[in-house]
Parts: structure tokens; C-alpha cells; sequence
């Protein structure tokens, strides 16, 4: 038999899979990649009675490969917050998903063990954006606003290094970047002793002193459209940056689109108001490679024929 941890490279991934490593630890095969890289089921081989473990990806863009690896006799157990669809009722599948609009891996896998690494959870959900979740499951646990600073930070570096168009554009292969994470219970411990922390720290300072001179597409009081160049710091920074733009303007709706090397599509980031997390999945997921969750959606490529279509649905959606 053979265990397989499959996770999505972002903060949230990282740290849902870290709760369980820290409280059920088994040797397991690493399959992640980029943030935008969902389709990981399909890069395992799977035999009868392999064991797979999955984190942070959308079950409905992994339907066809849940239903292939099922039927070699496989178990999956799977943890999610992204759109799902039907989720079918089927021997050897376990799911743990909840779409709820204030929640995150994160925080489902922290419910799951029951608090057991709580610290990891308020940081996976830091990374996605959902400040006033991680605070709210932070409350009572003793945290200083020093510290609880420090997660933010941490969540915000671990999300910043999922992002890219391949895995080239990021400081950590997030597999590596999952092994030096796990020695540590306590996050505080992590980004006191690692130098990881640091060059992520470092890289998003200089990636954001860069985005923070662009000006809006299109703006007005209820949405705004950033466009971004094809360069490596733009692409890192292509979702943090639309987290920072939600949390200063929490009544606007965001998006972020960044030009591909090709020149003939962008990758877009969509973040829904802060004050009215809806729609953004259900925005993005009328264009062939769109997905997401209520709060936060993307389109991983979207041809520049489409942008005008994608600007009238963005702001029917989100207007007031």
C-alpha cells in the first residue's frame, strides 16, 4: 500500500496538511505544485488499497480522476472548501468539504483533529485571506497581537510562494517548503529558526513595492480591475495582491489579471467584497478554466478576446 499526500501549494494546503502530518505522521508521497495546479489527482498510479490523502483542491475539477482512482480500489479522503458539486455517496471515499463562504481547509482539518494544532489552522487561514476567521479561531488561545501579527505574516509569505506560471517563478517548491515546515508545532518556533521565512519575507517586500505603483484598468465605487505585466514578481505577487486590495477596500469587489508569456491571454485573480463574500467562484467559473470558492476565484487562462465578456460579468455580478 502506498500513502499520498495531495495538496494545493498554497498557505492553505500547506497548513491543513501540516495539522495532520503533525497528529497522524506516515511516510506519504508529496504530489502539489503552483496554486493553480488542481489537477493533481491525475499524476499519481494508483493500485488497489493505496491510500490517498487530499487537501485544498476542488472535488468537482477532480471528479473524473476521484471516480477513476476508486474504482482500482484506492480510498481517498478528502478535505476541501472550493466548489464541489454533487458529491457522491461511494465505498473507499471520505470527504470532509464545506464550501461555507467563512471557512478554509485550514480550519475544516483543525475541526476534523479537533484543535489539536489550532496555531497551524489561524495561520492556513490567515494565508487565504480570511483574517477575521483565523482571529476569531484564534480568540482564546492565548496569542498576543505580536504573535498573531507574526502568523498573518507567515500565511501571507506561504500563500505569496504558490503563486507563478510554473514552478520556476517561486522561492519553494512548496514540497520542499512543506518538509522544512513540518519539525514545527508551533509556527512561532518556524519563523523564529527558518531562513525560508526570511527570503519569502524579503521577496514579497520587493514584489509589493512593485505592485503598489499600479494604477486601476477600470474602477469604480462597487469594483476595480488591476492589469499586471508578464514578469516573475508580477505573477508571484498575483493573488496576495489582490488580498491586500479586498482587506484595504472590503465594500469593492477585485481583480487582478496578468498578461501570459504568449501575450494572447491573462491569468486572473478575482476577490469578492470582504463585506459580502458571493459569487466570485460563480463568476469565474463561467469561462472554460475557471474555479474558486465564494470569497476568492480565479481563471487560469483567459484569451484577451474574452477580456470585454469577463469586464460585463464582473461588474453585473458584483454592482450595487
Amino acid at each position: 500500500m502506498t500513502d499520498y499526500d495531495i495538496f494545493n501549494g498554497d498557505a492553505d494546503g500547506l497548513c491543513a496538511l501540516q495539522q495532520l502530518r503533525l497528529s497522524e505522521p506516515r511516510e506519504a508521497q508529496l504530489v502539489t505544485g503552483i496554486k493553480r495546479d488542481i489537477a493533481l489527482l491525475t499524476k499519481v498510479s494508483v493500485k488497489a488499497d493505496d491510500f490517498l490523502t487530499v487537501l485544498d483542491i476542488s472535488f468537482d475539477k477532480n471528479r473524473h480522476a476521484v471516480m477513476s482512482i476508486l474504482s482500482t480500489g484506492a480510498h481517498i479522503r478528502y478535505f476541501d472548501h472550493h466548489f464541489a458539486g454533487d458529491i457522491p455517496k461511494l465505498p473507499g471515499l471520505e470527504t470532509h468539504i464545506n464550501t461555507a463562504s467563512n471557512t478554509c481547509t485550514s480550519l475544516i482539518v483543525d475541526a476534523y483533529l479537533k484543535g489539536q494544532h489550532c496555531a497551524w489552522a489561524v495561520t492556513g487561514a490567515f494565508g487565504d485571506n480570511m483574517a477575521l476567521s483565523a482571529r476569531e479561531r484564534a480568540a482564546g488561545m492565548g496569542f498576543s497581537q505580536d504573535e498573531l501579527g507574526l502568523l498573518q505574516e507567515l500565511g501571507t509569505y506561504l500563500n505569496y510562494n504558490g503563486y507563478g506560471a510554473d514552478l520556476s517563478d517561486l522561492f519553494f517548491h512548496p514540497a520542499e517548503l512543506f518538509t522544512q515546515l513540518h519539525p514545527y508545532t508551533n509556527p512561532l518556533e518556524f519563523i523564529a529558526d527558518s531562513e525560508a521565512f526570511r527570503i519569502l519575507q524579503n521577496g514579497y517586500a520587493e514584489d509589493m513595492d512593485k505592485a503598489s505603483r499600479l494604477r486601476p484598468e477600470k474602477a469604480d465605487n462597487a469594483a476595480v480591475i488591476y492589469m499586471l505585466p508578464d514578469e516573475k514578481w508580477a505573477r508571484r505577487v498575483s493573488g496576495v495582491y489582490g488580498n491586500q486590495l479586498a482587506t484595504a477596500a472590503p465594500a469593492r469587489a477585485h481583480a487582478v489579471l496578468t498578461v501570459q508569456a504568449d501575450g494572447q491571454a491573462y491569468t486572473v485573480s478575482v476577490r469578492a467584497p470582504l463585506d459580502d463574500l458571493r459569487d466570485a467562484d460563480t463568476l469565474c467559473r463561467q469561462f472554460a478554466t475557471g474555479g474558486g470558492r465564494k470569497g476568492a476565484a480565479g481563471i487560469n487562462r483567459l484569451p484577451v478576446e474574452d477580456y470585454p465578456a469577463f469586464v460585463n460579468a464582473f461588474w453585473k455580478i458584483f454592482k450595487r
